[in-house]
């Protein structure tokens, strides 16, 4: 990991220049769960400009570290875009801010300031969306259980940020161990957590111990508990709904 952040930065250097300000990684690599092989180098750049020219100096990089080192394209932003786009992008923010390490440059994420109320109404919005595709996907899929596989191995770790951040929009800090994080979420929701347990302990099996139909029902009626919960907790006046 190491050595592959190192080769990114310098050649971020390289591309960029004087243009580059700095370069951040943050999320599961900043935090002691991450998993080398499984988890991604999640990285922010911030730049003192962006225009065609610059994002096409920075294109070769890009793809390099995309194609060749299978990892997430980094993102790019102005810092004072970053700081204005916190309502916008609160759960990346906050990821961002809790869980970060500068590899070049200034801390532009430090003074970040997260608004939880938009924070928490995002939180539900991304679960719901994610519950509506889970639902269209057996629509179109039927009883195709390799497509269900393929599904539940595709969506469990971004359900396991979300989860996180469930934990965080009610005020608590995430336990780091997967399994401790899936039994908080039972406990506070009652969300089966052998469902997201057994999804994540087998996302790199080919050979699924237990019933993927199950598990996929399973998962869908947890995520309906995760997003029942959360809904308990009202947003601010502005964004409640009328009547409650």
């Amino acid at each position: 990991m190491e050595g592959k952040l190192t080769e990114l930065v310098s050649r971020l250097k390289e591309a960029a220049g004087k243009n580059l300000e700095s370069v951040v990684l943050y999320g599961s690599a900043a935090r002691s769960d991450f998993q080398p092989g499984i988890s991604d180098l999640n990285v922010l750049c911030t730049l003192v400009s962006i225009d065609l020219r610059e994002l096409q100096l920075l294109s070769p990089v890009v793809r390099w570290w995309t194609h060749e080192m299978k990892e997430p394209a980094p993102l790019f932003f102005l810092t004072e875009e970053l700081r204005r786009s916190t309502d916008v992008f609160a759960i990346e923010s906050l990821d961002m801010k809790k869980s970060r390490r500068v590899l070049f440059g200034k801390d532009p994420v430090a003074d970040l300031e997260i608004p939880m109320n938009l924070h928490r109404v995002e939180l539900e919005h991304e679960l719901r969306l994610l519950l509506l595709k889970l639902r269209q996907h057996v629509l179109h899929s039927g009883r195709n259980e390799l497509e269900m596989t393929a599904v539940l191995k595709k969506t469990i770790s971004g359900t396991k940020a979300l989860l996180r951040h469930t934990l965080l929009a009610f005020g608590e800090e995430p336990p780091a161990a997967t399994n401790e994080l899936f039994a908080r979420i039972e406990q506070l929701t009652g969300a089966n957590a052998e469902t997201f347990a057994a999804i994540y302990e087998q996302r790199e099996s080919r050979v699924w111990k237990k019933d993927p139909a199950a598990l996929y029902d399973g998962y869908m009626r947890a995520l309906e508990k995760v997003v029942n919960t959360l809904d308990t907790m009202v947003p601010k006046k502005q964004w409640q709904r009328m009547g409650a």
